[in-house]
């Protein structure tokens, strides 16, 4: 797999951080889990309970060393999802996704997250699931 970065464009790679100085392209000759730039989401656009599990999923990802640990958080975030009455759907969605998580293809994850996005509109309220963060799991 080629992957082609501009000038200064950043790419999350098996937890590194990689910064072209100038426009290039890097080949992959084996399985890596990365990120792209211009696929992070920042804590606060995640607004939905879909980019919230993205948001999580990326931090795993980003921090592969510390994933064990945001896995807790991620599998709280899941449960809660479920737990709520969604089309089959949007449920079925999360129990995929969840697997995919399980076995760390966090890559093929956050793929499958960024083209359901628009499901969040469809099947929830989003003003009523609380975000994820450590504050909502104390409460």
């Amino acid at each position: 797999m080629i992957i082609h970065l501009k000038r200064n464009e950043k790419l999350f790679l098996n937890g590194a951080v990689i910064r072209l100085d100038r426009r290039g392209s890097i080949e992959l000759l084996n399985d890596a889990q990365f990120l792209m730039e211009n696929h992070i989401l920042q804590q606060e656009e995640a607004k939905t309970p879909l980019q919230q599990v993205y948001f999580i999923v990326q931090t795993m990802l980003m921090d592969p060393t510390n994933a064990h640990l945001t896995m807790y958080l991620f599998d709280a975030y899941a449960e809660k999802l479920l737990s709520l009455n969604f089309q089959p759907t949007y449920r079925e969605l999360i129990i995929a996704i969840k697997k995919m998580v399980e076995t760390s293809n966090y890559y093929g994850a956050l793929k499958i997250l960024r083209q359901s996005f628009q499901l969040d509109r469809q099947f929830t309220n989003t003003s009523t699931i609380a975000p994820a963060t450590k504050h909502n799991e104390a409460a």
